[in-house]
């Protein structure tokens, strides 16, 4: 059977099968088992982006693939992270310390995003600049649709892409001429909003239909089976997007007590939390989240002074496995992810759960 919608043709791939991810490994498998590949760069050092982009191209020739970067607004401009834990309430810091004890946690020896940088415009702009001038096919916005960037992705030739966790942000992207809207819902692994994939995706294609824009839409979160890609298709997206089905995959590289809880994770093993970056954000339940959420737990702080708060014990906690507090972004789709695998057998279930979908609905 074959899948493929007129947003494959369009960008020269096999299956409609989108997949995000922070790992040069899945999104070279990715392209070669006929999807579309993004790599996530939000936590990426602007200085390292050219190099990993031009390796990636290297591997995937002429085979599309896109990055996501994220545009936030901000709580702060900060030049560092110095300038910005200038500002950190003292019973927010006591309150980390606290954890630290508790846990056991060791100090980080490595390098890590979370501890060494800050997120500011300069920044975003630095990361922005570097992809912007790299060979990459695609650039998606994600949390902040900046029409400058928008702008200069087109003008370089480059498809544009644009998440949405709500139906008011459709007008906006379309002013802004986005080629591809991505509807992500409520289910979805990372920053997300307030509404479920299956009412999101069907609002946002009314929306572009009575802007009489032709502009293909794609279905994201928790999707984690051929059944939802089928139940997508037939509400009119042109394809899906996955996240959190690569984290199980040996092309990731799941460190393995972060593995062993993503495999024995249920769709109710998530939890929105927004002790992750500040802002609200799905993630795997862990002493991390519930550490935050508990009685007594000072709120989180707006982005990017939570990172700023938390970047160095987050370090340590992933660089040293510290069981309790480990997590990841994940989304529902979780449940449907509980052996290692490759990404290539996790594409070959997917088409095959989808034809099998559709051929039943056919025969109903």
């Amino acid at each position: 059977m074959n899948l493929r919608t007129p947003l494959c043709e369009r960008l020269g791939i096999e299956h409609p099968i989108f997949g995000f991810s922070h790992s040069a490994e899945v999104t070279v498998a990715l392209a070669e088992s006929g999807g579309y590949p993004v790599f996530g760069a939000a936590r990426e050092a602007p200085e390292r982006i050219a190099g990993e982009l031009a390796a990636i191209r290297g591997r995937l020739g002429k085979r599309p693939f896109g990055v996501d970067l994220m545009y936030p607004k901000l709580a702060g401009d900060e030049p560092d992270r110095a300038a910005a834990r200038a500002k950190l309430p003292p019973e927010h810091i006591a309150f980390v310390e606290r954890l630290k004890r508790k846990y056991a946690v060791p100090a980080p020896t490595k390098p890590n995003f979370f501890a060494d940088r800050v997120r500011n415009r300069a920044f975003f702009r630095a990361q922005t600049e570097a992809v912007l001038a790299s060979e990459v096919d695609a650039v998606v916005t994600a949390v902040g649709l900046p029409r400058e960037v928008i702008a200069e992705a087109k003008a370089r030739g480059k498809t544009t892409f644009a998440m949405v966790g709500s139906v008011r942000h459709v007008a906006a992207a379309l002013e802004a001429g986005i080629d591809v809207l991505v509807a992500q819902g409520y289910d979805a692994g990372g920053h997300t909003g307030p509404v479920g994939t299956f009412t999101l995706v069907p609002e946002v294609l009314d929306a572009v239909q009575q802007a009489g824009a032709e502009v293909p839409v794609l279905a994201a979160g928790g999707v984690g089976s051929g059944r939802q890609i089928a139940a997508a298709l037939a509400m009119g997206a042109q394809g899906v997007w996955l996240g959190t089905a690569w984290l199980a995959t040996r092309e990731y590289g799941t460190p393995p007590v972060l593995l062993r809880k993503l495999l024995a994770a249920r769709s109710e093993d998530t939890v929105i939390s927004r002790a992750h970056s500040g802002k609200p954000c799905r993630v795997l339940r862990s002493r991390w989240s519930d550490e935050w959420s508990a009685p007594g737990a000072p709120e989180p702080l707006p982005m990017p002074y939570q990172h700023a708060l938390t970047g160095e014990l987050l370090a340590a906690i992933e660089e040293h496995q510290v069981e309790p507090l480990v997590y990841e972004a994940a989304g529902q789709s979780v449940a449907w992810f509980n052996e290692l695998t490759t990404v290539r057998a996790v594409v070959a279930r997917l088409l095959a759960e989808t034809e099998l979908a559709l051929a039943r609905l056919r025969a109903a």
